[in-house]
């Protein structure tokens, strides 16, 4: 196992554009069985939810880090919150970037709490999405 405390305050890059759509909204609207109007019209924000689908494409980088051996095949998405300034909305180009904010490890597992930064590609702080991980190592042998 390679991630220890010494990786808690690592930031990734930020992550390409996305953009919000008025499609991509409806559509995550219909898979949750979710008819608010506010997801509807000429600019509709997004579910809260939605956002989770935005910082997940941060994860990448987390999962690409060779330094730290993590493999989403060996992750449970423990928990989720989120610190909401604004709704993601129709035309939003948002951008995310990951940090490690602690690792806490028990044997070959460790629990990982990550916060995604969402802002706008022009810098406007949307939400912060807090996820923790547990990750578990294959054990070695002795």
């Amino acid at each position: 196992m390679s991630l220890s405390d010494a990786h808690v305050g690592r930031t990734y890059p930020a992550t390409r554009p996305y953009l919000v759509s008025r499609e991509k909204i409806a559509e995550f609207a219909r898979a949750l069985g979710d008819d608010n109007p506010a997801y509807a019209g000429d600019r509709p924000q997004a579910p809260p939810t939605f956002a989770a689908v935005l910082a997940a494409q941060a994860w990448d980088a987390l999962f690409s880090d060779p330094e730290l051996d993590m493999k989403l095949a060996q992750t449970i998405h423990g928990d989720q919150r989120f610190a909401w300034r604004r709704p993601l909305r129709a035309g939003d180009e948002v951008v995310a970037s990951l940090t490690i904010d602690k690792v806490r490890s028990r044997g070959a597992s460790a629990f990982v709490t990550v916060s995604v930064a969402l802002s706008t590609s022009a810098g406007e702080s949307l939400v912060t999405a807090t996820s923790t991980l547990l990750h578990t190592w294959p054990e070695v042998a002795a």
